[in-house]
């Protein structure tokens, strides 16, 4: 029993030890591009009007994307805030992005004629980014990847040709730093994928590599999609959000693209929750990345280049209560308040069990804010009349407690006698 006590430290303490920067990134970009992006009607195209392999066979051909769009993702990505990048290596309709040995359906042998796998990862490492492999385990071309649920032979052949694909992405592009499973159907459980099997390997191949919970097994952290809040409490997490409704490339009116304002709000739900954003961009078949996601993004790194602080790093799980004006995000004894609705040149806040020591409008130097707490009702005054913000009108206090911060509102029913 001791024994198995100090094995199970051990692989936290070395979990602990992967993670760390992965906890301090907090935003990364995921990156969905095959051959669907050349239909523009969703990534799951193939499966939702039912396409014929044969037919769906001819987009291999027919997709020329441009050189240096991997470059151009990483820069995107860089302006943006962001500190490491996931891509689709493989997604559900088959098509693999690099140069395998395992299929011919591939970007080498076809259409592309160039491995897109070892673009991307160049671009990453000429941006300073981390490099994430996307892999779906589900496959509509492979012959076996339907009938694997069902016959024993092919489900050890369909297992043959996964944990070979998984091999080669962990064998041949040098230092991966996540691995990104999707899907695991049609198969029901861990051990019909053979799952720990394939992620020992992994391990020994990519000793330092993250690996999510979508291979049926729990491994390194959650994968909440769509849905910005912690899958299981304690336990690490990344939200997964598409930037407008679809996860490959569509034509997307501009109305439809979630704003500046809203990515930052995922933003700081992600990090008071101790967990990370994983932003997706769609690029279009070339390779390029529409102009609404684009200008956005830009924006959002402008944004993070002054209010950064309340983001990146080891900040705590918060759990303070919501106001009407913003949120918070904390870091010890240090609550940033991320003011979404400026009130002027006064701001209170009730339900602070914490005294404040100091305050201040991060990117501000110079400027005074008078503090006034009467048991648990702070008023800062002597704040700009607008919002100093012109990015997104979401600005960030910086207050520094005594201890570590509270914020308890409570029943809606409790008034400052």
């Amino acid at each position: 029993m001791a024994r198995k006590l100090k094995s199970s430290k051990r692989i936290e303490v070395d979990r602990a030890l992967r993670m760390k920067w992965w906890h301090e990134a907090r935003f990364g970009m995921f990156i969905h591009w095959g051959l669907y992006s050349q239909l523009g009607r969703h990534e799951w195209v193939m499966n939702r009007e039912r396409i014929p392999v044969r037919e769906y066979e001819k987009l291999a051909m027919s997709w020329k994307p441009r050189p240096g769009a991997a470059r151009e993702w990483a820069r995107l990505a860089k302006a943006a805030g962001m500190k490491y990048m996931v891509m689709t290596t493989k997604h559900h309709e088959g098509f693999c992005l690099w140069d395998t040995d395992q299929t011919d359906y591939n970007a080498v042998k076809r259409g592309p004629a160039r491995d897109l796998v070892r673009e991307y990862v160049d671009a990453c490492r000429e941006f300073g980014l981390k490099a994430g492999f996307y892999y779906s385990l589900m496959d509509w071309h492979h012959a076996d990847g339907v009938r694997c649920a069902k016959d024993e032979k092919a489900r050890k052949r369909f297992i043959e040709f996964t944990h070979g694909c998984v091999r080669e992405l962990c064998s041949n592009y040098g230092k991966i730093d996540i691995l990104w499973y999707d899907v695991s159907w049609p198969l029901k459980n861990a051990e019909e994928w053979e799952s720990r099997k394939m992620n020992q390997m992994v391990r020994r191949l990519q000793p330092k590599i993250i690996i999510n919970d979508r291979s049926m097994l729990p491994e390194d952290f959650g994968t909440p999609e769509e849905n910005v809040h912690a899958s299981e409490e304690g336990r690490a997490w990344e939200a997964c959000m598409t930037f407008n409704g679809s996860w490959g490339w569509q034509k997307t009116p501009p109305e439809d693209w979630r704003s500046v304002r809203d990515v930052l709000s995922m933003l700081r739900t992600a990090s008071a929750g101790q967990g990370n954003l994983l932003l997706n961009i769609g690029p279009k078949p070339d390779g390029s990345v529409p102009a609404e996601g684009r200008t956005r993004l830009q924006a959002i790194g402008k944004w993070l280049a002054r209010y950064g602080e309340a983001v990146y790093g080891r900040v705590d799980r918060s759990h303070m209560d919501w106001m009407v004006t913003g949120g918070w995000s904390v870091k010890d004894t240090t609550g940033y308040y991320w003011c979404t609705r400026w009130p002027g040149r006064e701001l209170a806040i009730g339900g602070l069990k914490s005294k404040v020591l100091s305050a201040s409008i991060v990117g501000m130097r110079g400027r005074k804010i008078r503090i006034s707490q009467t048991r648990d009702r702070l008023v800062l005054s002597g704040l700009p009349a607008s919002c100093p913000d012109k990015i997104a009108g979401v600005a960030v206090l910086k207050l520094r407690f005594k201890s570590r911060p509270r914020h308890e509102l409570g029943a809606g029913c409790k008034l400052l006698k």
